[in-house]
């Protein structure tokens, strides 16, 4: 059975994998879940959250036991998850993306919500980004209808009640992946259709400038791990094996 190491995107915490952990150690499987710096119960000081402390947090985590592991982010976690696995490509026997961010090496997320195909992403044209350094928060009338849209609605309002601000400095910092072993790590993509914070069109994009031909699609929203539990959990199974 695998080892699954889960990585968050934003607002959001470790928590936010609870509905799907049962369903995938079912099988047998062992789930590992993490907070980024400065998210969930994590209270790192903005000033020092950055895409790089993200990535280290995470290396960290894949370091602390010897089998390499099933590397799943959803969201802005991709970004973080391959900087990671760019870092440390031995630990990481594969990777499956879950709506979430996709990048080349020098992109950045903001470069990829830049694109035609993220002008639609729901998640920037509501936060509101403020202080110094700045923080974003994403409004509770947005939340649903952006990242929850197909959860049942106290599912939506357990995840709303949970999300805090957000760090801006790791949306505009661009991911190193250079070449070497990174490129070799098997990797899938879980599109989710519904998705209203990364469009699908972005996300198609994502997948074929990165060469990823693994794509399974759900008719969901931004978050299949509270909407579609059991089928990304069979999902996640099947990849692993």
């Amino acid at each position: 059975m695998a080892r699954f190491v889960m990585v968050h995107g934003a607002f959001v915490g470790a928590w936010c994998w609870e509905p799907l952990i049962g369903p995938l150690e079912a099988p047998g499987h062992t789930v590992e879940t993490l907070d980024l710096p400065g998210s969930g119960d994590d209270r790192t000081p903005v000033e020092q959250v950055s895409l790089g402390a993200y990535a280290e947090r995470v290396c960290a985590v894949l370091g602390e036991r010897p089998e390499p592991a099933v590397l799943v982010p959803n969201s802005m976690g991709g970004m973080v998850a391959t900087q990671a696995a760019a870092r440390r490509p031995d630990r990481v026997a594969s990777m499956v993306y879950v709506a979430a961010f996709l990048p080349r090496d020098g992109q950045s997320l903001l470069d990829l919500t830049g694109t035609p195909e993220g002008a639609d992403d729901q998640v920037q044209a509501n936060i509101v980004v403020e202080g110094e350094p700045p923080v974003a928060t994403m409004p509770e009338a947005a939340s649903q209808p952006s990242l929850y849209g197909c959860c049942a609605d106290e599912v939506a309002a357990w995840a709303i009640a949970h999300q805090r601000p957000q760090a801006v400095a790791p949306f505009g910092e661009p991911v190193t992946v250079g070449d070497g072993a990174f490129d070799e790590i098997p990797r899938s993509y879980v599109l989710c259709t519904r998705d209203r914070a990364i469009p699908p069109a972005l996300q198609r994009r994502m997948t074929a400038e990165a060469g990823i031909t693994d794509v399974i699609e759900l008719d969901t929203d931004h978050s299949p791990h509270m909407s579609r539990t059991a089928e990304l959990a069979e999902i996640l199974d099947r990849a692993a094996r």
